[in-house]
């Protein structure tokens, strides 16, 4: 299967020094996130940074016809939110759960004294910032130039590696974005989305049930979406 170095940036806190881990648990406040609960917005300034315990969330852009499209995900173990403080700059992309989830908080002020206490903990986010920067270009890049079949292939294989635990069997991956998400992250209408996952299911490319896709042939998926 694809290489999971590829999509996840995840396990960042386990890297760093048992010093540095308490410095960001002790400035941490931690809180639950409903389903679809915004977490910040496009334009507006931020004032800290966040870590994803539980749950996932999808970062996205919003075109001038009010569409969204996806541009990466993020699952339990990442830092999110922090390149604008780095930059000294206002959000530029929204943020917003895609299940129940748990996140916790970090001040600016408090990150920013702790960043000058910790060169592990620069060095790592700045990989984890070339990291995600690398995804979305590259996944932007490959987008525009595939089919809608092609996008909608490598979306699921995205997905099933950011559903994916140490943990868990990849029989046993089951991703349950909802299809409106699915959709705009493939950058295709739910029709359309629709009628390409029933053709994966006859092809015994995947299984569905409600909202839950489990891939149960990666190889031929990876082929699908001409991705090697």
């Amino acid at each position: 299967m694809i290489s999971k170095f590829i999509f996840n940036n995840q396990y960042l806190f386990d890297e760093l020094p048992e010093y540095d881990k308490n410095l960001l648990t002790g400035a941490m406040k931690t809180r639950n996130y409903r389903k679809n609960e915004p977490i910040f917005t496009d334009g507006t300034k931020p004032n800290g940074v966040y870590y994803l315990n539980e749950g996932k969330i999808k970062k996205y852009k919003v075109d001038n016809d009010g569409r969204e499209q996806i541009i990466y995900i993020y699952s339990s173990g990442e830092f999110f939110g922090y390149s604008a403080i780095l930059s000294n700059e206002s959000y530029g992309d929204t943020t917003s759960t895609l299940e129940n989830s748990v996140i916790s908080f970090i001040s600016k002020d408090s990150f920013l004294d702790i960043l000058s206490q910790s060169s592990v903990l620069s060095r790592l986010l700045l990989k984890s910032l070339s990291h995600e920067f690398s995804v979305m270009a590259n996944l932007i890049a490959v987008l525009s130039h595939r089919t809608v079949r092609e996008r909608a292939a490598l979306s699921l294989l995205i997905l099933h590696d950011k559903y994916t635990s140490n943990d868990t069997p990849d029989h046993e991956v089951f991703i349950t974005l909802s299809r409106v998400d699915l959709a705009n992250m493939v950058g295709t209408a739910r029709e359309t989305l629709a009628r390409i996952i029933n053709d994966f299911k006859q092809e015994k490319l995947i299984r569905s049930e409600a909202r839950k896709i489990q891939i149960t042939d990666i190889k031929r998926l990876i082929h699908i979406a001409n991705f090697y």
